[in-house]
């Protein structure tokens, strides 16, 4: 039987979190963006089975169909069609899958790495030099380079692409995770650790990465947005998923060629690239005043 004491670490959790949900559910754009963003990704997730066609059935004679709402459109077709007589509503649902799994495993790899290498600069103060001069190695370098130097060594394609997000991703993870432990470092809890024993490693996985959880998470919720933009950019300009493969930006990028006389196969892909971005955007601002008000000034 868990004594009284025990219960109440767990029972101040459960208000905390509580009050996190309740503060969101009142800023009305938050939630509007977690709506936004969870319909999108359950219809990622369910692509084959709301998909109404094939994504890779081309047909020749129903090529660049315009949108259901347009004069000329086919039924069957609700977004129209592309250059190759594909569906894109189809196409679409296939190609979010796609442009998300890439932006959210870039970013929980390049978390994990860049979080480990902040909170070590942080707490090993020996290795404090070495580790930031790397970061600021990765940083000094664009990241449009990363995936044009990648993907000269493993070739275009989505697991050249996600590489290079990822490295991307480090270094102002490990930034961000730096600042925030040093601040922890100050703390008197620390030097108890340490007084009593604690071992380094303990200190670092019980104590200070748990009290720098809610900067990163929501870094991380920013970072997402800005890593699914990037990646779309690469597969625009040809770095990404390669064709017939259905991705946002390389759809974006096969639409450019008909941009004046059929411009839905181009702008509907930038939309949804748009709309995703911006609600990673605004529920990570909302995130961000929610768990540090002071950051509101």
């Amino acid at each position: 039987m868990d004594s009284p004491a025990a219960a109440e670490p767990d029972a101040a959790t459960s208000m905390a979190r509580s009050s996190i949900l309740r503060k969101l559910a009142r800023d009305k754009g938050a939630m509007l963006s977690a709506i936004v963003l969870t319909i999108i990704v359950v219809c990622a997730l369910l692509a084959p089975v709301l998909a109404p066609h094939d994504p890779y059935d081309n047909n020749l004679r129903n090529m660049l169909k315009p949108p259901a709402w347009s004069e000329g459109a086919l039924p069957e077709h609700l977004l129209g069609t592309d250059g190759q007589g594909r569906d894109i509503l189809t196409r679409l649902l296939y190609g979010t899958r796609t442009t998300l799994i890439m932006g959210l495993l870039a970013v929980l790899v390049g978390g994990i790495i860049g979080s480990a290498l902040g909170l070590i600069a942080a707490y090993f103060r020996r290795l404090e030099g070495p580790i930031m001069r790397l970061v600021d190695i990765l940083l000094s370098f664009p990241s449009i380079l990363f995936g044009l130097a990648i993907a000269a060594v493993l070739g275009a394609g989505i697991f050249a692409i996600t590489v290079a997000l990822t490295i991307a991703a480090i270094p102002t993870i490990a930034r961000i995770t730096r600042g925030a432990a040093l601040v922890q470092m100050q703390m008197e809890y620390i030097t108890a650790c340490r007084a009593i024993g604690m071992s380094d490693m303990r200190i670092i996985w019980r104590h200070l990465l748990p009290n720098c959880l809610s900067t990163i998470f929501v870094y991380l919720t920013l970072q997402l947005g800005q890593t699914i933009l990037l990646g779309a950019a690469l597969s625009f300009i040809g770095l990404g998923a390669q064709p017939p493969t259905a991705e946002l930006g390389t759809m974006a990028s096969e639409g450019r060629n008909f941009l004046f006389f059929a411009p839905h196969v181009a702008t509907i892909p930038s939309l949804v690239i748009f709309l995703i971005v911006l609600a990673f955007n605004v529920l990570g601002d909302a995130l961000r005043d929610v768990l540090d008000p002071r950051l509101r000034q």
